[in-house]
């Protein structure tokens, strides 16, 4: 997890962006870059199409959002000694850079973040227009690269104990893969399966003994289901083994269905307290 991709806007939440890419950084060396994430230029509509006044207004928002957003990123990094990236530098030296060509639209998340190691967002909260959902799914599903969610709240450890949401997946295959870094560094790994919960497929022993054959020391747990959603139950479990990163495949049932009637994933992208690791 050399290279980190952070989107950058001025919101409340983006300290905890910031925090959680910050950890990862510490743990492998990683380079952090952020550019300025804002909506598309077809989101911003005049009203008076004549005049032309209200896009005049709204250009002034943009250019004022891309400046607050450059602001915010700089100052984390200067108080948290990260300087910017310089050629030649030790291999594990963390740095930083801006990427100030952005251009506004989900589009470049996923585009630009598959040059990219990890991508870090933040947790859409209910009720708030940002971070974004939008953003979020254009990352998940068209980048190829996994994605890091951060809680509502700073983290103040990531990835001594992970969690492996196990459910037979081809999803939860690849991000279990995107996550060896982690698991590699990792004090303690389990592998988590909710009875009912699975596809077909290998076990979670068969996928604890995989990891361990390849020198990481992990073991499965399996429990019941005893909630009324299997994604409750995997925060419930997390907080009890002590998780503070969990791995999950994403949407292994379609979206849309999630969406209309709930799902693991819906449910831990609305609720997880802890950095989320997710790939679809």
């Amino acid at each position: 997890m050399k290279t980190l991709l952070i989107p950058t806007e001025p919101h409340e939440q983006m300290r905890t962006v910031f925090q959680t890419a910050l950890l990862v950084a510490k743990r492998f060396g990683s380079y952090m870059e952020g550019f300025p994430l804002r909506p598309a230029v077809p989101d911003y509509v005049p009203i008076d199409m004549v005049s032309g006044l209200t896009w005049q207004a709204d250009e002034k928002v943009d250019s004022e959002s891309v400046r607050q957003s450059e602001d915010l990123f700089q100052a984390f990094m200067a108080q948290n000694g990260v300087g910017p990236f310089v050629a030649g530098s030790p291999p594990d030296t963390m740095s930083q850079g801006w990427f100030d060509k952005a251009p506004p639209g989900d589009t470049f998340v996923s585009g630009y973040g598959r040059v990219f190691d990890l991508i870090v967002l933040g947790r859409p909260v209910q009720g708030r227009p940002v971070p974004s959902m939008a953003t979020l799914e254009a990352a998940l599903f068209e980048s190829g690269r996994p994605i890091l969610i951060a809680p509502p709240e700073p983290p103040t450890t990531l990835g001594e104990t992970v969690v492996i949401a196990w459910n037979c997946s081809t999803e939860t295959a690849r991000s279990t893969a995107f996550a060896m870094p982690f698991l590699r560094r990792a004090a303690q790994v389990i592998v988590l399966t909710i009875e009912g919960w699975t596809v077909p497929g290998p076990t979670g022993e068969q996928m604890a003994r995989s990891l361990r054959m390849n020198g990481i020391a992990a073991k499965s747990v399996s429990v019941p289901n005893d909630r009324r959603n299997f994604g409750e139950t995997i925060l419930a479990q997390n907080a009890v083994l002590g998780g503070d990163l969990l791995i999950k495949g994403a949407y292994t049932q379609s979206r849309l269905r999630q969406m209309i009637f709930g799902g693991a994933t819906q449910h831990v992208l609305t609720y997880a307290q802890v950095p989320v690791l997710m790939a679809h």
